[in-house]
């Protein structure tokens, strides 16, 4: 039985752009024909990479549509490492959507809630710190971050009152494994009709609140508002409860106070995307007085 690595094996590559990950991603055939996705990150990454490979395998063992992990290891003379995976076949959802029906992308909403919902039967590790410790941290800090720059507004003031008042809603939230990135610019539609889920590289926490994967658009973007009611209603298996939408507003309070506080590099030069967002939520939620966004359709009527 021969020892050398799947990786030594590749003969052909071709380099992939999509994506904000610092990774250099490549579509690779090895030498018996098996096509992989194989992806390259700095040494110094070793340890969150190895997690993200953890994070992959862990999945795909528990049924998820995911890319098979096959192998993970150094290469560059032990200046990277790599993690070769499966090539998942198929188009991306975000593409998708523009291009189907309202009731196709209802439906691939729901096949999506129906993923997620079993990916979060995975449990997080039973010595997890309690979710509102680790959570309010996030808050409190972007709130620090806000008094002490000139970006304040009014409508920032909102959220961050909202914040405040109802710290409360985190208080014995449950925790599962988390994804931490699951939006349509991470899904695919396979060739044979399932959701895929792919990138576990931009995980925030690979645990937490079930309720907190839940992301209706890019910052600045648009609602799908069949693909996300399809969503939610495929993961509760029905109308969402009134409390997962008190909660999930919360979360979204949180997430418009990020993209007004956003100073990555991917925001340079952009700051109206973090207003822009901002906006959007405080309109979905009518300046956070209604939990039940406005594009949620409580009866969805299809083409």
């Amino acid at each position: 039985m021969s020892d050398k690595r799947i990786y030594d094996t590749i003969i052909e590559s071709e380099p992939i752009s999509k994506g904000w990950s610092d990774d250099k991603k490549f579509c690779v055939e090895t030498a018996n024909g098996q096509r992989l996705l194989l992806r390259v990150s700095e040494i110094d990454e070793q340890h969150r990479k190895g997690a993200e490979y953890n994070m992959m395998e862990r999945a795909f063992n528990h049924g998820i549509p995911t890319s098979r992990p096959v192998e993970f290891g150094y290469c560059d003379d032990g200046k990277s490492v790599y993690q070769l995976s499966e090539w998942l076949d198929g188009e991306d959802v975000d593409a998708v959507m523009p291009l189907i029906s309202k009731t196709e992308q209802y439906v691939i909403g729901l096949k999506a809630g129906e993923v997620l919902h079993k990916l979060h039967n995975l449990p997080a590790p039973k010595d997890a710190e309690p979710w509102a410790n680790f959570f309010y941290r996030k808050v409190q800090g972007r709130i620090d971050f806000y008094n002490s720059n000139p970006i304040k507004s009014e409508n920032g003031d909102i959220v961050v009152r909202y914040l405040k008042e109802n710290r409360h809603l985190l208080n014995g939230r449950p925790q599962t494994f988390n994804h931490g990135d699951y939006n349509r610019t991470n899904l695919m539609l396979l060739r044979d009709g399932r959701v895929g889920v792919i990138d576990f590289n931009y995980y925030n926490k690979d645990y937490g609140d079930p309720w907190w994967e839940f992301d209706p658009t890019n910052w600045g973007g648009e609602v799908n508002r069949h693909f996300c009611t399809g969503q939610l209603r495929g993961y509760f298996d029905g109308a969402p409860p009134q409390e997962f939408f008190t909660m999930f507003s919360y979360y979204l309070a949180y997430d418009a106070l990020a993209a007004l506080c956003d100073t990555s590099e991917h925001n340079q030069g952009e700051p109206e995307e973090g207003q822009r967002h901002l906006e959007n939520i405080l309109r979905w939620f009518n300046n956070m007085k209604n939990p039940v966004p406005t594009w949620y359709l409580d009866d969805v009527c299809v083409e």
